[in-house]
Order: structure tokens, then sequence, then C-alpha cells
């Protein structure tokens, strides 16, 4: 997944890990995301970490929240 810079701009998008940064990147993509990066994350990461960050994040917005936790019900 090649990540835009307006959704990772404090930050070098080429530079991130996927799998060591997944915190930051589910994060942003879930509350900054389009349909195409929220889709990647959805099947690039498992449901379990999914919803340990959704659960635990403390920057992500209460609509996101509830949004994300719905989808990863499914």
């Amino acid at each position: 997944m090649k990540f835009r810079r307006t959704l990772f701009w404090d930050t070098d998008p080429k530079k991130i890990d996927v799998k060591k940064n997944a915190q930051y990147i589910i994060e942003r993509i879930a509350d900054f995301g389009n349909d195409k990066e929220a889709r990647w994350a959805l099947e690039f990461y498992n449901k379990a970490l999914l919803k340990k960050v959704v659960a635990k994040s403390r920057s992500l917005r209460p609509d996101t929240r509830k949004l994300w936790t719905m989808l990863i019900q499914k």
C-alpha cells in the first residue's frame, strides 16, 4: 500500500513500517482514511489487532470508534 502524504502529514510515508507502526496506521486510516485505505486496513490487519487498537486508542474520535467497532464485527 502506498500511503498518501496528506494522511501521514507528520512523517515520511515511505518510511512507515506496516507491522511496526500498525497502531499508528490503523488510527490514521480510521480517522482520516478514504474507502480504499479503510478496505486495505480491514484486509491487511487481523481482527484481533484492529479490535485492540480501536478499543484502546486514546486518539480516535468517538464517532470513528463506533463506526470501526461495527465494521470489525462483520
